[in-house]
């Protein structure tokens, strides 16, 4: 099996000045092992066709992944940001699914 390290990007909304929201992000490290690894090609609006890597990787979860759960938003992986596209919760690892590129 394949093993996994690289950052998790956790994303959210501060009031940074009254009543001015920004996005904040913070990354964090995770090692863990890719279980399943494919890929696709979609059909676009446009005249490249966008890609869908629609993997599978488990990561050993800390105790931050579990309470910001919900912000969890892209995985940086092979030099791209990739969509994190659900999460399942097999305690002490998380299931990460993952899809298109991240362009937040």
């Amino acid at each position: 099996m394949a093993k996994f390290q690289g950052k998790i990007g956790f994303v959210n909304s501060q009031e940074t000045a009254p009543g001015v929201h920004s996005e904040v992000i913070t990354e964090r490290n995770y090692k863990g092992d890719i279980l399943r690894n494919s890929q696709s090609w979609e059909r676009g609006e446009y005249l490249n066709d966008n890609i869908d890597i629609s993997n599978r990787l488990s990561i050993v979860a800390d105790q931050f992944a579990y309470d910001n759960l919900s912000y969890m938003r892209y995985i940086f992986w092979m030099n791209a940001k990739w969509k994190i596209k659900s999460i399942d919760i097999q305690r002490p690892r998380l299931i990460l699914t993952v899809g298109g590129v991240y362009n937040g």
